[in-house]
């Protein structure tokens, strides 16, 4: 008899990530502390790349890409996970935790695909850069922004298509905070096999592609930075292409130790702490990395601020 694919549970419990009493208040005030600075600094970069006529250039197109993929992801997980701090059950519906899901999903797979599209563009711009306004075009730079986002729907919409059709009565208690593809396979009282597997395939692609294409974009960039003549050229190569590298290092290296693994072998709670990194603090430190380390945003971030100075002694 065919089975039929309906829920039973019409809520979830989200746990968070400790049940400590004590930890529950510092914890609340770190990640909101964490969540505004994420905001403010995202946005701010948007704000800066759009009004900045000096980084009307492809790497700052896809660097304001990726501050709204950012800023997106944190405002899909955080406010909800900072009312597991102040509440004593911290309910979330069926169709919201669905929901959550769901662009949670989109925005990750987009950032892993948008940091590989910035690779590609440090390695166009170092080892050819009186071409790459040529190859680097507004056309390519819009077409590899939509093809990012779209890998991004299509992996989401997957997922969640296979994900509603599994039944869940086991419990209503979700060892995470926030609602994520295996803490939710925990609860099935049904076959996950094709989630599992989708899970394993998606992830291999979604992973193991982009960290390729950074990889061998790298490889490309430190053997052009090594023909460069002026210590100055490589220093200042090196220095763009650094803040790149920190951001990837800590993005791909917690997300691959969540995913690229069976849920048979992977503990949640070990995945709670590596999710920390990929959907909260990497949002956080990406503005941080590119504003601190980039000599043209500080430039930038200067003048803007001198204005807005000079503006004020007018008025």
């Amino acid at each position: 008899m065919e089975e039929i694919n309906q829920t039973s549970v019409a809520e979830f419990i989200l746990t968070g990530l400790t049940d400590n009493t004590e930890l529950q208040f510092p914890l609340f005030l770190i990640f909101l502390t964490v969540y505004l600075v994420t905001v403010v600094g995202n946005l701010g970069m948007i704000i800066l790349i759009l009004i900045s006529s000096q980084l009307h250039t492809p790497m700052y197109y896809l660097l304001s890409s990726l501050s709204f993929i950012d800023c997106c992801q944190s405002t899909v997980i955080i406010p909800k996970m900072l009312l597991s701090f102040v509440t004593e059950t911290n309910v979330i519906l069926y169709p919201e935790c669905i929901t959550q899901f769901y662009f949670f999903c989109a925005f990750a797979v987009s950032e892993c695909h948008m940091l590989a599209a910035m690779a590609y563009d440090r390695y166009v711009a170092i080892s050819n850069p009186l071409l790459y306004n040529v190859t680097m075009s507004y056309q390519v730079c819009s077409s590899m922004v939509a093809v990012v986002y779209s890998i991004g729907l299509i992996s989401a919409t997957t997922h969640t298509i296979f994900l509603l059709r599994v039944l869940f009565c086991k419990s209503d208690i979700i060892n995470h905070y926030f609602c994520d593809l295996f803490p939710l396979l925990e609860l099935s009282c049904s076959s996950t096999y094709i989630n599992e597997v989708l899970a394993l395939s998606f992830s291999a692609f979604n992973v193991i592609v982009p960290a390729m294409t950074i990889l061998s974009s790298y490889v490309f960039i430190i053997v052009s930075i090594l023909h460069i003549q002026s210590t100055g050229g490589r220093v200042k190569a090196f220095s763009t292409s650094s803040s790149h590298i920190m951001a990837v290092a800590v993005f791909f290296g917690s997300i691959a130790f969540m995913y690229l693994q069976p849920s048979s072998v992977s503990s949640i709670d070990q995945g709670k702490v590596s999710s920390v990194f990929y959907t909260i603090v990497v949002p956080m430190l990406n503005p941080l990395i590119y504003s601190l380390r980039n000599k043209d945003v500080r430039v930038s971030l200067k003048k803007l601020l001198q204005k807005i100075s000079f503006l004020k002694t007018k008025i």
